[in-house]
């Protein structure tokens, strides 16, 4: 897993003034060094140059990039963030094509089949990836990302060149690109937020390369491919039968996604879904004599000031140790406290680049940060809810007849402290519901689909669209920012395939949360944890973390150069923090209700004032 960085103009020779450029691309390493903190390099050519960090976890010695291989007169160059777990299978398909390899890198395998077969090679592909590669002999780049967006990255056009990175920092380390926003940047802040539009960096002209796409760059044109895109089609296997596929996918997944050269983890919540992940790990590692790392997150004290609620009603601990005595792991419980999160708060921001999930970002990244010590590599659960339908709004008759994000229905809660004259301006519900509606009519459907299952099927894809990218870039950040690698074997291309077609009884047979994968999952797991309710990851209850957050934006609302104060009414926030806050009715996703957003604008104050965002209204 690394950072990538780098640009292309055709009508620039880099190597006239190679220090010049190469200062750029080390500069552009340097703002990323925390994705790959093992090893680095550059590449420049005529028209390009090409930076990259490295984290070592496959072919530790020889693996180097940017990597670049020639036949005949043609050179290329490869820059690659990420994992390709069938590189094994395809190394020897290229092999017997007559290829030849130097290392034993995935990155060289890559590299070898756009050589023999060109970008269309990019479907052969399973894993997750962001790519830049330059080819001399058409004189052109090309930016791949993976099928769901695991990898990040990004792009903008200055001055005719195309400028991209793994992270939008990357592209400000390059001269001249500058942090701007627009009405359509608060309105993705404030309307839309932590989630982004897909495609889009949310800072004016920075853009992000589209999922299951690829990016071609030349003399004369910019043009962007669809490789893979997500079917509707009929679903022919019996109940049975889709059982049996859907516990072989899962297993195959995981077992796949187990590749490394250096100790593998994972994150043990208790749910199913990760109890899964871990229970065919541990049973892997243990065929090899070894043991699996597990760890667990929680907030300190939380047992005193736990609140069950219908999004989180109940605690995991209990769930763990069960677990950790059935698959026999080296566990780690680990805690967080108010202070850890309150240090964490701006640092995620810094690794997200925008404001993000607030303190339950924060959290995961300061996890992050201790798992690291004793692991480069781990395994989570992400992704299962928003493939399989475990989320309420999946079961909530509100949010299925309510065309909006069902994540976030109500608009008020965004509204209620900003200030008048900007509510007026950035129309925020309009922004909204059009993002909203771009996916919907983008939807897969079968022209003999019921009214109801085209809803089941719009609301299932506005999750692997908006819901789960949100979560899987909260994922990448909190990892990449502290050198681990987070891999999530849900997110395998070929399940979301598959059960994005599997019907919604066979989905949630008898009414049962995420049945199907439970289903799938029987003789893996305890049964208590198999059908365990849903709990989601953690937040603090601490009453007293809140009231440290108020104190702290009142400070911030005291300061006549905060930016922030520009953009609410500070009547209405001291009001705010007067009031007792609602756990139970988070106003996006499961966990983010009264403090978080509190800790959402003190992230906002921060972002603008660390990345002197220069505001265009």
């Amino acid at each position: 897993m690394c950072g990538i960085a780098g640009f292309y103009n055709p009508y620039v020779d880099y190597t006239k003034e190679k220090p010049k450029w190469i200062n750029v691309l080390e500069k552009m390493n340097r703002s990323l060094k925390h994705r790959g903190p093992d090893d680095e390099g550059i590449y420049i050519s005529s028209m390009c140059g090409l930076a990259h960090v490295r984290l070592e976890i496959i072919d530790l010695m020889t693996g180097n990039q940017p990597m670049v291989k020639k036949h005949g007169d043609r050179e290329c160059a490869i820059i690659f963030n990420g994992e390709i777990y069938n590189m094994k299978e395809l190394k020897k398909e290229l092999i017997e094509e007559g290829a030849s390899f130097q290392t034993t890198s995935d990155t060289e395998v890559i590299l070898e089949g756009y050589m023999l077969h060109g970008k269309d090679y990019i479907k052969k592909l399973n894993g997750i990836f962001a790519i830049a590669l330059w080819d001399s002999s058409l004189c052109q780049i090309a930016l791949f990302r993976d099928r769901l967006g695991v990898k990040p990255l990004f792009y903008t056009m200055t001055d005719k060149t195309l400028v991209f990175a793994s992270e939008i920092k990357g592209l400000f380390a390059y001269p001249g690109i500058k942090p701007l926003l627009d009405h359509d940047g608060l309105c993705e802040i404030f309307a839309l937020g932590p989630a982004k539009s897909y495609g889009k960096g949310v800072f004016k002209n920075i853009l992000e390369v589209l999922p299951g796409h690829y990016l071609t760059f030349d003399q004369g044109s910019c043009t962007t491919d669809a490789y893979w895109k997500l079917k509707a089609c009929p679903h022919e296997d019996s109940m049975e039968k889709t059982i049996e596929k859907t516990a072989w996918l899962v297993e195959d997944a995981v077992k796949k996604q187990m590749l490394s050269d250096i100790p593998i983890s994972t994150f043990l919540s208790g749910g199913v879904d990760s109890s899964l992940v871990t229970a065919i790990c541990a049973k892997e590692r243990k065929k090899q004599g070894k043991i699996l790392n597990t760890f667990s997150f929680d907030f300190l004290d939380n047992d005193k000031y736990f609140q069950s609620n219908s999004f989180q009603p109940s605690q995991d601990r209990p769930y763990v140790e069960q677990m950790v005595d059935f698959s026999k792991t080296n566990h780690h419980f680990l805690e967080c406290t108010n202070e850890d999160q309150r240090r964490c708060l701006y640092k995620a921001v810094d690794a997200r680049d925008l404001p993000c999930m607030a303190d339950v970002e924060a959290s995961m990244l300061y996890f992050c940060s201790k798992v690291t010590n004793y692991n480069k590599v781990t395994l989570t659960g992400e992704c299962a809810d928003e493939i399989f339908g475990g989320y309420p709004w999946f079961h909530n008759k509100i949010a299925f007849e309510t065309k909006a994000f069902p994540w976030s229905m109500n608009m008020e809660p965004r509204q209620a402290l900003l200030d008048d004259e900007l509510l007026m301006n950035l129309h925020m519900e309009e922004y909204a519901y059009a993002a909203y509606e771009k996916t919907i009519m983008e939807t897969p459907i079968l022209a003999e689909d019921t009214a109801k299952e085209k809803r089941r099927r719009e609301i299932s894809y506005l999750n692997l669209r908006w819901f789960m990218a949100t979560l899987l870039d909260r994922m990448d950040r909190t990892s990449m920012y502290n050198g681990l690698e987070a891999r999530v074997p849900f997110a395998d291309h070929r399940i979301v395939e598959y059960i994005f077609n599997v019907p919604w009884q066979m989905k949630c047979p008898e009414g049962i949360v995420k049945g199907l994968l439970r289903y799938a999952g029987e003789g893996k797991l305890p049964k208590e944890i198999l059908w365990r309710k849903k709990s989601p990851y953690p937040k603090t209850y601490d009453p007293s973390y809140e009231k440290m957050l108020g104190n702290h934006l009142k400070e911030v609302l005291s300061d006549t150069a905060a930016p922030i104060r520009a953009l609410l009414d500070k009547t209405k926030v001291k009001q705010f923090l007067k009031s007792p806050s609602d756990y139970g009715k988070p106003w996006y996703g499961q966990l983010m209700a009264g403090p978080q957003m509190i800790a959402y604008l003190l992230q906002v104050n921060y972002w603008l004032e660390k990345y002197q965002v220069q505001l265009l209204l």
